[in-house]
């Protein structure tokens, strides 16, 4: 059987995603794939879901005034493309997001860019509380198709032990 199947039942099979917390090393990069080619409309479908009334994300007239010449990927959108990307290795079997810190955006986004996203263990520790879960830290980078850093964050999550979480029933 290959890696993230597991046995449910005779000639029965279920793909599974993520880590449980035992299965985070302190100093491991995941890389995180495919990639994400970001569109116009991905772009002006978040403005307008998020009410963001900036014209230099969705007003070409407006962005061609701009240093940047055309519109801008909402910098929000950047972020929640990269946290997807890592869910299905990362935080797939979290029990909850527990914070973001250290938000950076290094580098503008545009539509027809083309996100790939890593992400390092920083920490872990057991839960004090919560003996069947522990606390994970990571590094996410997002860089664009050029290999140039657009935006990095820290994420801590609460991760489900082995034989605990829902995944196990």
């Amino acid at each position: 059987m290959r890696p993230g199947v597991i046995e449910v039942g005779p000639q029965r099979y279920r793909e599974t995603f993520g880590r449980y917390y035992e299965e985070f090393t302190v100093g491991d990069v995941y890389e995180h794939r495919p990639g994400r080619t970001i569109t116009e409309t991905d772009n002006t479908w978040f403005t307008l879901l998020t009410m963001n009334t900036h014209p230099s994300h969705f007003d070409w007239e407006y962005a061609k005034e701009t240093e940047f010449k055309r519109p801008l990927v909402c910098s929000p959108l950047t972020v929640a493309i990269l946290v997807g990307m890592s869910v299905s290795d990362v935080s797939q079997k979290a029990v909850a997001n527990l914070g973001w810190k250290e938000i950076r955006l290094t580098a503008p986004v545009f539509a027809g860019d083309t996100l790939y996203a890593e992400s390092e263990v920083l920490e872990k520790r057991d839960s004090a509380k919560r003996p069947e879960q522990g606390i994970v830290t990571i590094r996410t980078t997002g860089r664009n198709q050029h290999g140039v850093v657009v935006c990095d964050f820290q994420r801590t999550m609460l991760i489900w032990k082995k034989g605990f979480g829902p995944a196990d029933r």
